[in-house]
């Protein structure tokens, strides 16, 4: 035989060792099918194409979708191991009927699944690892030069942070029509100067957020994805599209993007300010997204002037943009009472000096507003402005670095949480000690606030306590970022009905400085 058949011969085996280990996919990964369909016409509107992926009792049908070039894609993320089979269903027969299968291995390290909500107020990720949301906020930063999305990316490995918010849909800038921010792509066919043809989405666009969510991913934070939103002021137009525009993008977006591990869903930023949709336009968007994720990604919207009924069934925690919940003690516990769901203060005002008032607070205040929620059992997004900053207020929209105070702080947070009960923490007593936080019997983070205490007699709300108990106590400066354990054991002992107090009467004596706290964990 010739060199030549040889050679074609090993090209051939090589490739199908290629195919072969392609055709490995990790637990909660994602499995691509692409095939080439038909061109003609316009391919996103009309064309019915999804495959069915089964796995003995499991079965999933998520939706494909046209990604240009003649190329229709299929994504699935499989969350069992083992050999899945899958047949695509179409109205095309180019793109009906085809089968095939592929083996679904175990995770990797840092592979945890996607998040799900847990204990009715927590969270946990689809492996059972506790997940404590501590969020910051960078809408704008997939849409940046690259050197700018890379200095974003690498400060959030060195940060506290494990969720951003960030638009699917950049807002309108003169800046991301002319200048060195010009944008080259937007999410629909056309030019800023021509007008859209809302019929027909641009793949360029969206395979670019793609390559941003998947560098999230793998870094281990959480994309929190803003379908819509406001801001246009009447230029482009994407804020003001009809009914039919709208289904049809909300529809593609899950398509797209739903098979990431890492997404979660936040149907609209300051929702209210689209002013031509109302509460029923944002119900029939709930239940498209929800109908349209096979994967029951987490999802919910944040508000302006108006909130939206949080305790609707498609939405599975509460998004807010309220400051005065995260000013003062006992708010967060009353909004869990009211939905039922957890709350995430998803914009508490940001840490910076920029000239609107929203982008003003000190980083004692953001720290102190952090504090506060989560002593009252909730979770805080972050966020950071600085004057001179692109745009004007720099982080918030367009990433790049943090220079400011909190998200040290924050970061000694998390890992005093992360090191606190596994279940999380819950609101002791939310009237009478609303300071207060823990698992009862077990565990209290105490928090003074602004309040310069100088000692804290032990006294304890809890029914769950018993007589002889015992308990190591640490005083923790949240701002100097210091733990210090204290000598003695305290021994509770039923001073009434309610309350225990140590069976010596100590107390602790406190340094009479702003924002200090207590932790105490139960010895045996």
């Amino acid at each position: 035989m010739t060199r030549q058949f040889w050679s074609v011969l090993l090209a051939f085996a090589l490739c199908s060792v290629v195919r072969a280990q392609d055709a490995q996919v990790e637990k909660w990964d994602y499995y691509e099918l692409s095939l080439p369909g038909p061109k003609a016409g316009n391919p996103f509107i009309g064309v019915e194409f999804s495959a069915v992926f089964t796995n003995g009792d499991q079965s999933f049908e998520p939706e494909g979708f046209y990604d240009g070039d003649g190329v229709f894609k299929v994504r699935f993320m499989p969350d069992r191991e083992g050999t899945w089979t899958y047949r695509t269903k179409s109205n095309r027969a180019a793109l009906d009927g085809k089968t095939g299968q592929f083996v679904c291995i175990a995770p990797s390290a840092g592979n945890h699944g996607p998040v799900r909500v847990r204990s009715m107020y927590h969270f946990e990720y689809a492996d059972g690892t506790p997940f404590w949301p501590f969020g910051t906020t960078i809408y704008e930063w997939p849409y940046q030069p690259e050197a700018r999305r890379r200095a974003t990316i690498e400060t959030m490995k060195q940060s506290p942070f494990n969720k951003a918010r960030f638009l699917v849909i950049p807002p309108w800038r003169q800046e991301y029509n002319e200048g060195p921010y010009a944008l080259d792509c937007f999410p629909f066919e056309g030019t800023p100067e021509q007008g859209w043809d809302f019929s027909r989405f641009n793949p360029v666009f969206f395979q670019r957020l793609e390559r941003c969510v998947a560098q999230m991913r793998d870094i281990g934070v959480e994309s929190d994805l803003i379908i819509f939103r406001p801001y246009d002021g009447g230029k482009w137009g994407f804020d003001t599209m009809d009914a039919e525009t709208n289904d049809r993008f909300a529809r593609y977006v899950v398509a797209r993007f739903a098979a990431f591990r890492n997404v979660w869903w936040s149907l609209a930023n300051e929702n209210s300010f689209i002013r031509h949709l109302t509460d029923a336009d944002w119900d029939r968007l709930f239940q498209i997204v929800q109908a349209s994720d096979p994967y029951g990604h987490l999802r919910s919207i944040h508000n302006a002037d108006r909130i939206y009924d949080h305790s609707k069934p498609w939405v599975t925690h509460v998004s807010l943009q309220y400051y005065m919940a995260v000013r003062y003690f006992g708010v967060s516990p009353l909004l869990r009472d009211i939905y039922r769901k957890p709350i995430i203060h998803d914009e508490i005002n940001y840490e910076g000096n920029i000239e609107s008032r929203w982008g003003q607070l000190s980083g004692a205040e953001m720290v102190y507003r952090f504090w506060i929620a989560m002593i009252g059992g909730a979770y805080v997004t972050h966020g950071e402005t600085n004057r001179g900053e692109p745009f004007g207020d720099g982080w918030i929209s367009t990433g790049g670095t943090l220079s400011r105070e909190s998200p040290a702080r924050i970061a000694f947070l998390r890992r005093i949480v992360e090191d606190g009960p596994q279940q999380g923490l819950d609101p002791i007593e939310q009237y009478w000690q609303p300071n207060i936080a823990g698992r009862r019997g077990q565990y209290y983070l105490i928090y003074f606030g602004k309040e310069p205490a100088t000692e804290w007699a032990f006294l304890l709300p809890d029914d769950d306590l018993k007589d002889g108990m015992r308990f190591r106590a640490d005083v923790i400066d949240t701002w100097n970022m210091t733990i210090e354990p204290v000598e003695q054991v305290f021994e509770v002992q039923r001073m009434d009905r309610y309350q225990f107090i140590d069976k010596n009467k100590g107390k602790i004596a406190l340094p009479g400085r702003p924002y200090m706290a207590l932790k105490l964990r139960r010895l045996d």
